[in-house]
């Protein structure tokens, strides 16, 4: 078994909505209930579930982009939420997200190079020629063009502008990549290429996936390790393999038997 790249335990998250009839009123929903999961080195853990479940949620509380309510995320054993600004700064180079929706991700302002190389720039990692030989050779290694540095992300097509978020998040040589719902927004063929391409990627980086999704034809071809949450828990963990095989809680039996043409031991 992999040792554990990242650890979160016991993840609670509450928000306040306005309820009554005038907005008055308050409710407490509980989007992360006692949430803890483990994310072995060089593999891809799935969060599977519905809208609403969760999985976003948990996805920006592992990054330190939400605060929790209680709770820990350590990663290699270092508690984020305890480290000093400059110490998290350092460990954040380590924890990149790709986004949805490639389109809303991307500053519409900014050519591809700038995109691409801004996450250098951030962290002074080398001088203004280093960083743009790191940009051309990611935006290679993602199946662009050194002369796609100069466009605009409008330019581009749904799954080129998804490339390009893949190496945005990818030019810093993170260890962990968080991918939220990364081919949602995109084509069915196109689905297949940009799965593929972060397999591939993630071989040659020794990287670990989380991997965000709803769509559970998709985890079982990118996943080694699944959980499954539901409003706000989970409530399914193991490998993929074995959950596919034998799923025992209805929820994730209700998942499985709504793919299309699904053969679970096919």
């Amino acid at each position: 078994m992999s040792e554990n790249i990242l650890v979160a335990r016991n993840l609670v998250k509450t928000y306040t909505q306005r309820s009554g009839r005038f907005g008055f009123g308050s409710t407490q929903l509980k989007a992360l209930n006692d949430v803890s999961i483990n994310l072995r080195t060089g593999k891809t853990l799935a969060v599977v579930g519905e809208s609403g479940s969760g999985k976003s949620t948990l996805a920006r509380c592992l990054l330190q982009l939400q605060p929790l309510d209680s709770g820990e995320v350590l990663f290699q054993g270092q508690d984020m939420a305890k480290l000093q600004p400059n110490a998290l700064r350092g460990i954040r180079k380590n924890l990149q997200m790709v986004f949805q929706d490639p389109f809303a991700s991307l500053n519409p302002r900014m050519r591809i190079g700038e995109i691409v190389g801004e996450g250098l720039l951030i962290h002074g990692l080398g001088d203004s020629r280093e960083q743009q030989k790191k940009v051309i050779a990611m935006l290679k290694r993602v199946g662009l063009t050194e002369a796609d540095m100069q466009k605009y992300p409008h330019e581009f097509s749904g799954g080129q502008r998804q490339r390009v978020g893949i190496a945005r998040a990818l030019v810093l040589h993170p260890q962990v990549v968080v991918c939220d719902e990364p081919v949602s927004a995109l084509d069915v063929s196109i689905q297949a290429q940009i799965l593929l391409l972060l397999k591939e990627l993630q071989q040659e980086m020794a990287l670990s996936y989380i991997f965000i999704s709803h769509d559970l034809r998709v985890v079982r071809h990118i996943a080694d390790d699944m959980v499954v949450m539901y409003r706000g828990q989970i409530v399914e963990q193991g490998l993929v393999s074995d959950i596919y095989a034998e799923p025992e809680h209805s929820y994730t039996q209700n998942l499985l038997a709504a793919i299309p043409g699904k053969h679970v031991n096919g």
